[in-house]
């Protein structure tokens, strides 16, 4: 069984995309975070050694700030103790120290270089004010200090005192162990990330290729079925999505299949069906051949055979063009306002011969003037197959009645009839093509199991809804409701 499948393998073939863009996406929700953590950690270090650095150097300064009064040092820098003090505190850090007076001049210089001159900057103005300060550049691997020295002097007043500052510290220290170390923790960082992505990499392909396997199951079963290798219905009971997605995809196939059956149902009943005739007419036609001075009543007779079989033929084939009619798209409806009253008494007009040979009496009743919007083709072939249908079924001396009536939506036709009814087992079936209730019966009358097919086609194209009841051999009725206003919209019919 072969379907066409263009929707479903457009979206199979989205699959492999799929695949690639969840990899990524794990990747790069595995890769992100673990770069983050890299970078976080490495700066954290790198604030936390800088810091603990000053802190340790800015103890160390206010020792020697304290000593630098004690000595008397900003006006006499002679002090070998001091400037051994302040040589080694340079030389242990890597770094150059300023001691300034209060004349904003610098009185020694571990560098020896700016002894003797004036230094005038934010950072000198504000030591002077009180305010130690701090600034790490990374750039060039340093940490700058100032350190006011300031010593408690008495106000005059009983008991009170205020810090007075009577110099400047300016230290600059290197920062080259902070940065060795961070470079051997970036490298081991780098070495760790490298093996995180491998991991993660790894991870992601296994996660895909186990999110993916169910789906690719799917689609190599879709593809067997697609490619008419396989009609069964499939199961991949992995995930609950899977199984959601089966289960529709087993209702398809499964209405796919009725479809495939009842077409073939309806080949076969179509070439049986126009078979039969033309088997009829050859055995009659051999009949008046294989015999010599065939008398003339039997051969009439037998013409007369044979012309029944040739209009049997000819109304299986119309009733099938015109149910071909009817099952083509909405496009081809031709709709126009209808008197629905005037076309009833129309059709009837027509079938009253037919029903007079019978003793049936046509009765119409009409509720209220009806207009509406359909195809009057179309509506006419519903009334007609209906009325002949209660005509044909129906008891000698019976009756057949019309009621047609409406609201502000739709228009009610309802057919009864005195007729044989219908058995509640074939109701269901009673709108399949070929189907009849009594086939000896229905080969008497002429009937080609067609008529209802055809009348219920038609009335689903104007989106209405037809409904049977039947008493065995008490009557059937048949109410067609439509809807007074055509709207054009998609029709979804059933095909055979």
């Amino acid at each position: 069984m072969r379907f066409h499948w263009k929707d479903i393998k457009s979206k199979i073939k989205s699959l492999r995309s799929l695949k690639v863009r969840l990899f990524l996406l794990l990747l790069l929700v595995g890769l992100i975070p673990s770069w983050y953590m890299q970078y976080g950690i490495l700066e954290n270090y790198e604030n936390r050694a800088v810091s603990v650095r000053t802190s340790e150097v800015q103890a160390q300064l206010k020792i020697i700030a304290n000593h630098l009064l004690i000595y008397n040092y900003l006006r006499d820098p002679s002090s070998p103790v001091i400037n051994a003090e302040l040589e080694q505190l340079s030389n242990l850090y890597g770094g150059r120290v300023l001691i300034m007076s209060e004349n904003l001049k610098v009185v020694k210089d571990t560098y020896s270089i700016s002894e003797g001159k004036t230094i005038i900057s934010e950072e000198v103005v504000k030591c002077f004010h009180g305010e130690s300060m701090s600034n790490y550049d990374r750039d060039l691997g340093y940490i700058e200090m100032t350190i006011p020295i300031s010593e408690t002097v008495e106000t005059g007043k009983a008991g009170e005192t205020k810090e007075v500052v009577r110099g400047a510290m300016l230290i600059s220290i290197s920062c080259d162990t902070i940065q060795m170390t961070m470079e051997i923790l970036r490298n081991k960082a780098n070495i760790l990330l490298l093996i995180m992505m491998l991991i993660i990499f790894g991870g992601a392909l296994l996660l895909v290729n186990f999110m993916i396997k169910p789906l690719e199951k799917v689609t190599v079963s879709i593809n067997e079925v697609a490619e008419g290798f396989s009609d069964k219905a499939i199961s991949v009971p992995d995930y609950a999505e899977t199984v959601h997605i089966i289960d529709a995809f087993n209702k398809l196939l499964g209405r796919m299949k009725i479809l495939d059956d009842s077409r073939q149902e309806f080949v076969s009943n179509v070439s049986h069906e126009l078979k039969t005739p033309i088997t009829s007419m050859k055995v009659l036609a051999d009949s008046l051949l294989g015999q010599e001075d065939v008398p003339v009543e039997l051969y009439r007779e037998f013409m007369e055979d044979i012309a029944a079989e040739i209009d049997r033929e000819n109304k299986i084939i119309t009733d099938l063009l015109a149910l071909v009619k009817v099952d083509k798209k909405v496009t081809d409806m031709n709709v126009t306002e209808v008197n629905m009253n005037d076309l009833t008494e129309v059709i009837l007009k027509r079938l009253r011969p037919i029903a007079r040979k019978r003793d049936i009496e046509l009765i119409f009743e009409s509720i209220r003037p009806v207009k509406a919007t359909v195809d009057e083709v179309k509506i006419s072939l519903v009334l007609s197959n209906l009325v002949e249908n209660a005509v044909k079924y129906n008891k000698e001396n019976g009756w057949v009645k019309v009621v047609l009536d409406a609201d502000h939506q739709y228009f009610t036709l309802t057919v009864s009839d005195s007729g044989v009814g219908i058995p509640e087992e074939a109701l269901d079936h009673i709108y399949e093509r070929f189907y009849r209730v009594d086939k000896s019966h229905s080969r008497e009358i002429g009937g080609t199991g067609l008529g209802l097919a055809i009348t219920r086609s038609a009335v689903l194209m104007h989106r209405g809804s037809i409904q049977v009841e039947s008493v065995p051999e008490e009557g059937t009725s048949f109410i067609v409701k439509i809807p007074l206003t055509y709207k054009a919209s998609s029709f979804h019919r059933e095909e055979a």
